[in-house]
């Protein structure tokens, strides 16, 4: 837990994290958030990006099925899989979100043998859509997808009902509830207002 926390207070420190109550965000997907994450701005900090990591490491070595490629989500998730794949000496490979318009086609770039255990590398986690689809893409080109690990997750609950449908197991390095959680504890956030944070993303 402490890590998570600790990773939490970095996304706010670089602004990768953002909470406004009073102005809400809107998402691509149309919901209007009180917080916004853009895990795109860890990658001018490498120190937050080497604890990033490092804690996706610990997360595959915790990992019943050890993965034999690593799947980054375009776009963001792409970098941190080239980072996860070379700490491990593994293949990587990247998903599009949309198959190319000309060319090949590809949605998935890279070599996928049929039958391989792909673990996809995300940034961030709303709904899950754009990850199950990446996962999807992986399978129809005959790869095993063994799970999905990400950054950050909003924690909502449409979300885990996605993934458990879906049959995929989600693995998230920290989120809403550890940010809410070092907010509170570094005296930055009353409980009043940390629990219409809790009660807006239950809500969901």
């Amino acid at each position: 837990m402490k890590v998570k926390d600790n990773l939490a207070r970095d996304l706010l420190d670089i602004k990768a994290v953002q909470i406004d109550k009073d102005n809400y965000f809107t998402w691509t997907s149309g919901i209007k958030s009180p917080i916004y994450c853009d895990n795109r701005l860890t990658l001018s900090y490498p120190n937050v990006r080497k604890k990033i990591t490092e804690e996706f490491v610990s997360l595959v070595e915790g990992m019943e099925e050890q993965p034999e490629i690593i799947a980054g989500c375009a776009t963001a998730g792409i970098p941190h899989a080239a980072w996860l794949a070379d700490r491990l000496g593994l293949p990587m490979i990247y998903v599009r979100s949309k198959p190319k318009a000309h060319g090949k086609g590809n949605q998935v770039e890279g070599e996928l043998p049929a039958g391989k255990k792909v673990l996809v590398i995300e940034d961030l986690i709303s709904t899950g859509g754009s990850s199950l689809q990446a996962a999807d893409a992986i399978r129809q080109e005959g790869g095993i997808v063994t799970g999905v690990a990400a950054i950050f997750t909003y924690g909502l609950e449409k979300a885990k009902e996605t993934f458990q449908e879906a049959g995929i197991p989600l693995s998230t390095i920290t989120g809403f509830d550890q940010l809410l959680e070092a907010l509170a504890a570094d005296g930055k956030l009353d409980e009043q207002s940390k629990m219409e944070l809790l009660a807006w993303r239950d809500h969901m």
